[in-house]
């Protein structure tokens, strides 16, 4: 099997150029608004580097909880201000949304961007009480899986709080992209790839776990998902017409199926 093509999502979604624009055109539209009627702090330190911060979009009232959104591109690419419309649908909701950026490959390999994730959900919580939904979308859910999981890297404060995870359209078992040319940013060798697949472990007790993915995605994604659904005992929810780059545009409709498993509302 050709790896590289198996996780080509670009090269098999018609106008995959245009999306990395509306994207960010939508997040800055978003942001621009929600920071005009006070319901935005953006900027926000959770360590030293230069692309450890985060967003946080609060909804109209007091938040029922707080949703972290944690986006993907293979851990090469993006930081937040291109996804801060995707907090849409949980402020909707009632509840906070965070959106943070991370430390891109190959500055930074994946165990450490794990890491940074565990310390960006940590300062969210700082901000806001109540218990904490987690998804991400590709690479990001794979990292939100990783907080999920029973040897997960959150301290065990903030792991009390998590209650939802939904990884979309998630990398779950990275082993494959060792094979992959992307993996000379990744540098992943065997055992950070054993220890980084969340389809090796299990989450821990008292989550709930709803994968989800697009029907119409690459058939080594809709692979991924079945598999961690499998190993983990969690439902897979196909998303009927959508790609791997549409997808997410659920998590926009406070009124969708996927803001539903992601908050319990």
């Amino acid at each position: 099997m050709d790896l590289d093509a198996a996780y080509d999502n670009g090269g098999h979604i018609p106008g995959a150029a245009d999306y990395p624009d509306r994207w960010a055109d939508a997040a800055a539209d978003w942001r621009s608004l929600e920071a005009a009627l006070g319901r935005a702090r953006l900027n926000l330190p959770y360590g030293p580097g230069a692309r450890q911060r985060f967003d946080l979009f609060y909804p109209a009232g007091r938040p029922a909880g707080l949703a972290v959104f944690v986006h993907g591109g293979y851990w090469r690419r993006f930081g937040r201000a291109d996804w801060s419309h995707l907090s849409a649908g949980c402020t909707g909701a009632g509840w906070a949304c965070a959106v943070p950026s991370y430390t891109l490959a190959p500055d930074a390999r994946v165990a450490q961007i794990t890491g940074e994730i565990a310390a960006a959900v940590t300062a969210a919580a700082t901000q806001v009480a109540g218990p904490v939904a987690l998804a991400g979308h590709s690479a990001g859910g794979h990292l939100v899986a990783r907080m999920a999981m029973a040897d997960g890297p959150l301290g065990a404060d903030v792991a009390g709080r998590v209650a939802r995870v939904v990884p979309i359209s998630p990398v779950a078992d990275l082993r494959p992209l060792l094979r992959t040319a992307m993996n000379a940013d990744l540098r992943l060798d065997a055992a950070e790839a054993a220890a980084e697949s969340p389809v090796l472990g299990q989450p821990r007790g008292g989550v709930a776990v709803t994968v989800w993915v697009g029907a119409d995605e690459r058939p080594a994604f809709l692979d991924q998902a079945r598999r961690l659904g499998d190993a983990w005992g969690a439902p897979v929810r196909q998303a009927e017409g959508r790609h791997h780059f549409d997808v997410i545009d659920a998590l926009r409709d406070p009124a969708s199926p996927m803001v539903a498993d992601l908050l319990g509302v």
